[in-house]
């Protein structure tokens, strides 16, 4: 009987006899939590007690960190202490002050990840003001919705992201009247700032407004430390408000499992943040690194540079998306096949035997030592050689990317699942429970989780397989959604937060992600298609990188555009005498065909239903984006917006299938 990690607080119930209530399991918590959910101490009142007492510790640790350029060369990273940090955000929140911007008052913050970023979340932070992140990936008007919804009087903004502010202050002066460039600014862009009422200062001369000895007004735990917009897939942006408390439980939760089932973060750790600081995810992450005094060195920005930054860094601690953990694990695997035989036939052997003795439950740092040494340090390099915490979130980790990491990384990984709602991760796997693998592990120790049938999904949260919608109730958990309580009445039920997630509890207390809610739709035969499912078994075809698997109940089955994979394409073309670049090989009906009859020996062999197979697919050369408004800036796929792009696509491929079938 393998250990189970969750323990049972309150049993389920039935439906209701009249059906207006479905059945819900049992309520369950993570087993370092059973005597009672993590609170905020006393003494802790805002995110700023975390900043202030490691500057007071760890004065002149190195905090913040960026490369130099130099004539277009980029050199070495260079360093920001927590004093100098300290004193910047202080005096931040000082000319803040001196511009009439007062506790509660709502700032927001707009840029890609760098000090200047973190400078100005501590300065609202230090002040009692909301610091809301602004983020064009939201869709185009997005900044300017933004603005006007949380009334944000003050941005802290990029340099290069000046002239889209300016370009929409004739939709927001009526609120935005401060400006403050991460860098410079030009006399150009105050005049025409000035033009709307608004002022507009560089970084320099803005720090200049301010003063180190000013009176920091007092902070409460029920403040709001960040309204958060989130895209989802369809509407407007939707303002999550986060508390103070939320934020600081979700923070200490994060370093009481790390305390319980590996190492905390201390003073000589050192994060890597390229994950984007307009997320709760990596806003979390760090704030906790902050709160331990680490480091917090940042990527150029550039995706092509992304894994030289890494290696330049050398960070303990990773935290990514599935994306770049694939992205690693393929320039392993090539490193290695242009090793030549043996090399190749040496790291088989010892990624089978490590490998055997992680099944057995054996911790990551004992399963094979001698081929961490032989074998595997040259792996690790990968991440720079000094990783010792990986963490994945954002999307579904593919099974085989995590046991190639888990093997070959030297680190412990683990996989999370959170939402903004829930202050980032509200479950995560532990990072050498190997049985956890392909789940995203227990209720972190600040929240308590059940599970809701969906009864016309065919998913009951009484049976002996327990499936439903994941609901949480607990102390990292949002204060509703900003101006719309109607939203937020949707989703609270009960002090319930409904997920709109369907997860299966594991045997073990972890928990696996199987569904989503909302992504369900009937075919003409009155057979319920729970798409994210299907989608996620075609990935383990290994001919693709991405799949958008389409149907409605007006049509009897299921077609999909698909984003093969290049070499895979490429291979099968030489080997097939067909010529051609990428775009026309996917033009090509021969491959099409040769990629349909793959994925549908993939669906069989995963046990998909008839009416789960696909009966015609569209080769898409270019991968989905944010640029055309395809996917979430997390990738996640925006499916009333594919349709909208394919919609062309899809009308043929219905044609096409039906002349087969006629």
């Amino acid at each position: 009987m393998s250990e189970v990690y969750t323990v049972k607080v309150e049993e389920g119930r039935s439906a209701t006899s009249d059906g207006m209530l479905p059945s819900v399991g049992p309520v369950y918590r993570c087993i370092y939590a059973k005597d009672g959910l993590l609170e905020l101490p006393s003494g802790l009142d805002s995110p700023w007690d975390f900043f202030s007492d490691s500057a007071k510790r760890n004065p002149n640790n190195p905090m913040l960190g960026k490369r130099q350029k130099l004539d277009s060369k980029v050199g070495p990273y260079s360093w920001l202490t927590y004093k100098e940090v300290y004193d910047a955000a202080i005096q931040m929140g000082s000319a803040m002050k001196s511009c009439g911007v007062n506790p509660g008052d709502h700032c927001g913050i707009y840029g890609a990840n760098c000090p200047e970023w973190v400078i100005a979340m501590e300065a609202c932070n230090s002040s009692a003001v909301t610091y809301v992140p602004l983020y064009d990936t939201l869709g185009p008007n997005a900044v300017e919705f933004i603005i006007n919804h949380a009334e944000v009087s003050i941005a802290f903004v990029q340099e290069n992201k000046i002239p889209s502010i300016l370009s929409c202050l004739d939709q927001c002066s009526s609120n935005l009247k401060t400006i403050v460039s991460f860098g410079n600014v030009s006399a150009a862009q105050k005049k025409e700032a000035k033009e709307f009422g608004t002022s507009c200062f560089s970084w320099a001369e803005f720090l200049q407004l301010g003063s180190l000895d000013w009176e920091l007004p007092p902070k409460k735990k029920t403040d709001v430390c960040t309204i958060m917009y989130t895209s989802g897939t369809t509407g407007e942006p939707k303002g999550v408000i986060i508390k103070n408390e939320a934020f600081m439980c979700e923070v200490l939760s994060v370093d009481q499992i790390l305390m319980l089932t590996d190492r905390v973060a201390a003073e000589d750790d050192v994060y890597f943040s390229f994950l984007p600081l307009a997320h709760v995810y990596d806003q979390i992450m760090e704030t906790y690194c902050i709160s331990k005094g680490s480091s917090i060195g940042f990527w150029q920005g550039d995706i092509r540079f992304l894994i030289e930054d890494v290696q330049t860094l050398k960070p303990t601690i990773f935290c990514g998306v599935p994306r770049v953990f694939d992205r690693i694990c393929a320039g392993i695997k090539s490193k290695i096949s242009s090793a030549g035989s043996l090399q190749s036939a040496l790291f088989q052997y010892a990624y089978n035997y490590k490998l055997s003795y992680l099944e057995k439950g054996i911790p990551q740092h004992k399963a094979a030592p001698f081929f961490d040494r032989l074998v595997f340090d040259k792996t690790k390099q990968a991440l720079g050689g000094r990783v010792r915490i990986l963490l994945s979130g954002a999307a579904p980790l593919p099974i085989h990317v995590e046991e190639y990491l888990r093997v070959t990384s030297g680190s412990t990984l683990s996989q999370g699942y959170g939402l903004t709602e829930s202050c980032a991760g509200c479950f995560t796997a532990i990072g050498d429970v190997f049985s956890m693998m392909g789940t995203v592990g227990v209720p972190m120790t600040t929240i308590e989780a059940r599970l809701e049938s969906i009864p016309e999904m065919g998913y009951d949260a009484l049976s002996s397989n327990p499936r439903g919608e994941i609901c949480l109730r607990g102390n990292s958990l949002f204060s509703g959604y900003h101006k719309r309580k109607d939203l937020t009445q949707e989703v609270m039920v009960d002090g319930w937060f409904h997920t709109g997630d369907i997860g299966e509890w594991q045997p073990n207390g972890a928990m696996k992600i199987i569904d989503r809610k909302k992504n369900i739709f009937k075919l003409s035969q009155g057979e319920y298609i729970a798409v994210e499912n299907i989608e996620s078994k075609y990935l383990q075809c290994p001919l693709i990188t991405t799949i958008w698997v389409y149907g409605n109940s007006f049509e009897s089955f299921l077609v999909a555009v698909v984003v093969p994979d290049k070499k895979a394409i490429e291979d099968w073309a030489v080997e097939n005498n067909l010529t051609g670049d990428f775009k026309s090989l996917c033009e090509n009906l021969k491959a099409r065909k040769y990629i349909l009859d793959e994925l549908k020996s993939t669906g069989q062999k995963l046990k998909l239903r008839g009416f789960e197979m696909l009966k015609a697919i569209y080769l898409e050369p270019i991968p989905f984006d944010i640029e055309r408004d395809l996917v979430t800036p997390t990738f996640k796929l925006k499916r009333p917006q594919l349709l909208k792009y394919y919609k062309d696509q899809i009308d043929q491929l219905y044609k096409e299938a039906k002349g087969k079938k006629a």
